[in-house]
């Protein structure tokens, strides 16, 4: 089924991409939307899983291209066909890399061995969630006191429009932010422990708050925004039985908090609607905002595209390595390059764009086997269920998924930060997991297939 699947993939596209090249731009949009649900219900009804990577790729990768196909600001323009042929196969390619690891997968595990090793139990498991919480808390709530007395400033109370843009000390920023895990940890924390008793609900509601505070203080709607879809994240896969009102409900939750932000980043509607350039004036904020902040990064590599003299031959994907390593700081000329985007004030760009910028087409397709690949053995090592931390390292990747259209995940020296955070928690949790009665799989699997027997 996957190369007929590629195959109505591509057809679909290239249907859509001719009514763009004839001006029907909604239609155009419309189909790529269409097609979008349409791979993800194939993928759900094929594993059963909300947050199948292959099927949030499709959803949010092509969905977003999609809105961007619509056009329906002044600031879109025409793609080029470098741009097309970008758009469209990256998603194939993500395919190949994932369905080609699973075909090694199996292959391995039919000549794998396994060794006997020491097992931990339930209750040190747990409690090592707990200082897994406590230990990240402190650490961001440091960072973010330092950075707060070093630039004698908190965003929250900055009458500055961009106050967050310049609240970062170099080195300090990458643990203020890493409060983002609190919240799923104790999600985690809740699943392994099982029952709660009152005293160990407030812990866990005190620290949440406390992490939540962070990207709040910091004026970060996005910060805020990952560390409740993350928790979101844990929790579906950890419940399969969830009912989908709950989440819904807590996403509804985030929307006057998002506005709240979006104030106290003394954006005003005036403002916003001078820098989105609808085509329809009278469009809702609340429709122009979400929709350029998915639409406009497509344009953004369409710019890329055009303007870019020379590739850049990976220094652009090296960037983590230049910036972990302080090598930025001796050598700038290593990290000059210059961003290529429609408008000043519009700086998101796509999952591809430094990939496009490293090596052209030829990169981003690479770029998709590998990406395809990571995803894969990311769920392999959630799907061996003996470390309640792998689902952590599951839950990041649908999140960089998810907001494929947003940023370049991967050039980004905080992603490799938090992967690195997550290695170390998973190794400090116990890799060798629980006994084969009780792993952490094991009882959530057991304990969905019993609701789905009834």
């Amino acid at each position: 089924m996957t190369a007929v699947h590629v195959a109505v993939h591509l057809v679909v596209c290239s249907l859509a991409a001719l009514l763009a090249e004839t001006g029907e731009y909604l239609f155009s949009g419309f189909l790529f939307i269409l097609l979008a649900v349409c791979e993800y219900l194939y993928y759900y009804r094929k594993e059963k899983k909300l947050l199948q990577l292959e099927a949030v790729f499709a959803l949010f990768w092509t969905g977003g291209m999609g809105l961007s196909a619509m056009k329906l600001s002044k600031l879109a323009g025409d793609w080029e066909l470098v741009t097309w042929l970008s758009f469209v196969l990256v998603y194939p390619a993500f395919i190949l890399g994932y369905e080609s690891t699973v075909a090694l997968e199996i292959k391995r595990s039919a000549k794998r061995r396994y060794v006997e090793r020491q097992e931990i139990g339930r209750e040190q498991m747990s409690r090592r969630l707990l200082h897994c919480i406590y230990a990240v808390l402190l650490v961001s709530a440091a960072g973010f006191l330092l950075e707060a007395a070093v630039l004698k400033e908190v965003p929250l109370f900055s009458d500055k429009p961009h106050a967050y843009s310049y609240f970062h000390l170099s080195g300090v920023h990458y643990f203020t932010v890493s409060s983002i895990f609190v919240l799923p940890l104790s999600v985690l924390y809740r699943k392994v422990r099982g029952k709660l008793s009152r005293r160990e609900w407030l812990r866990l509601g005190l620290c949440s708050l406390a992490a939540l505070a962070v990207p709040i203080l910091c004026v970060s709607r996005f910060q805020l925004m990952l560390a409740v879809l993350l928790s979101v994240c844990v929790a579906v896969v950890c419940w399969p039985g969830l009912r989908l009102r709950y989440v819904f409900f807590v996403l509804a939750m985030l929307v006057p908090v998002y506005v709240g932000l979006t104030i106290a980043r003394n954006h005003d509607v005036a403002y916003l609607n001078g820098i989105f350039e609808m085509k329809n004036a009278a469009t809702p904020i609340f429709i122009t905002q979400p929709y350029m902040y998915v639409a406009n990064n497509y344009d953004n590599f369409n710019c890329l595209v055009k303007e870019l003299p020379a590739h850049t031959l990976g220094l652009r994907q090296l960037f983590p390595v230049f910036a972990l390593t302080g090598l930025k700081f001796i050598k700038p000329e290593l990290v000059s390059f210059p961003i290529y985007i429609t408008k000043t004030e519009l700086t998101t760009v796509t999952l591809i764009y430094d990939a496009y910028y490293d090596f052209g087409l030829a990169g981003v397709l690479l770029f998709g086997i590998l990406l395809g690949a990571a995803c894969k053995k990311a769920d392999a090592l959630w799907e061996r269920g003996k470390n309640p931390v792998a689902l952590l390292f599951y839950a990041q990747i649908a999140m960089y998924l998810v907001f494929s259209f947003f940023t370049t995940w991967f050039s980004n020296p905080t992603t490799w930060f938090w992967l690195a955070l997550t290695e170390i928690m998973y190794l400090y949790v116990g890799w060798a997991g629980l006994p084969a009665s009780g792993t952490f799989r094991a009882r959530r699997s057991g304990r969905s297939g019993k609701r789905r027997s009834r």
